[in-house]
């Protein structure tokens, strides 16, 4: 296999990775194992290359996914994906689609990893279940069932209304410059009044470890961490196809959060804390 052929295929490889895995590191991880094995193997009777590296790379992080499944259980506090950069600011090309939505991928982690690899297989990748059966070690008729038991799981989440990235930046910018002024009255007003705020600070800093909801709960709780935190800088930045607030301390990203919007109003307010997960975005 040429670097060329490399190259043309390896987002793909990528992007089955992070769907299934929900990490950056952990999809960089099996791509860079999905080379080495391409270029150890004779691929010279291998008709669709795309089709075998793909696969090669849901085996590999089934069997990654199989081994952090206890890990992942003890997590302290609620999950959130690692973010992936996407835009202009993205250092490689990502294959993008609602299926890496933070949203989409908050609901995907509590799949059973067999559910996860047969979702993004067959929907994403469009894999027949008798090679998706080849992955997971079962049958056609099983890949069927793990797939659709999958696709019902999701389907909430793939029916919600998507604001648009510009309406989303905008109220991004709104919810900034009313928290950083202590405008109580005005987050209220952003904020859907059954809007559920979500924290992810993994046990490593301080963060909520159970999700807050009502609009005058969760201003009041972003009030304080502005006042306790007074961070000095921010970007609005797009992961995972979506504009996000960094927010920076002393040039460092200390969190950030993404949202889901209807009717002009914040209806899920993530806020991501947790500086393993924070640390490929860089600095300032």
């Amino acid at each position: 296999m040429t670097e060329t052929d490399w190259e043309a295929h390896r987002a793909a490889v990528f992007g089955a990775a992070y769907r299934i895995l929900g990490s950056v590191a952990e999809a960089e991880d099996v791509t860079q194992e999905v080379w080495l094995r391409a270029t150890a193997a004779d691929l010279s009777e291998v008709r669709d290359l795309r089709a075998w590296l793909v696969t090669v790379a849901a085996r590999t992080s089934y069997n990654v996914l199989k081994s952090a499944r206890v890990r992942r259980e003890s997590y302290v506090g609620p999950w959130l994906p690692e973010p992936l950069l996407t835009g202009p600011d993205a250092a490689a090309q990502v294959l993008l689609d609602e299926s890496v939505s933070t949203a989409l991928l908050v609901v995907v982690e509590a799949l059973t990893p067999a559910e996860r690899v047969a979702l993004v297989l067959h929907d994403v990748f469009e894999f027949p279940f008798d090679r998706i059966a080849e992955v997971l070690g079962g049958t056609p008729a099983a890949s069927r069932k793990l797939a659709s038991r999958a696709r019902a799981r999701v389907a909430a989440v793939e029916e919600r209304p998507r604001a648009s990235g510009a309406e989303t930046e905008r109220v991004l910018r709104a919810f900034k410059a009313a928290a950083d002024g202590g405008d109580l009255a005005g987050l209220v007003a952003l904020l859907d009044p059954g809007a559920v705020y979500v924290a992810d600070g993994g046990g490593k800093v301080t963060a909520s470890r159970r999700p807050v909801w009502g609009a005058g709960t969760i201003a009041l709780l972003l009030v304080r961490q502005i006042e306790h935190r007074r961070p000095d800088a921010f970007r609005v930045i797009e992961v995972n196809g979506y504009p996000a607030l960094a927010t920076y301390d002393g040039g460092r990203l200390v969190w950030l959060d993404t949202v889901e919007i209807a009717d002009g109003r914040i209806t899920v307010f993530r806020r991501l804390v947790n500086p393993e997960k924070l640390a490929h975005l860089g600095h300032i």
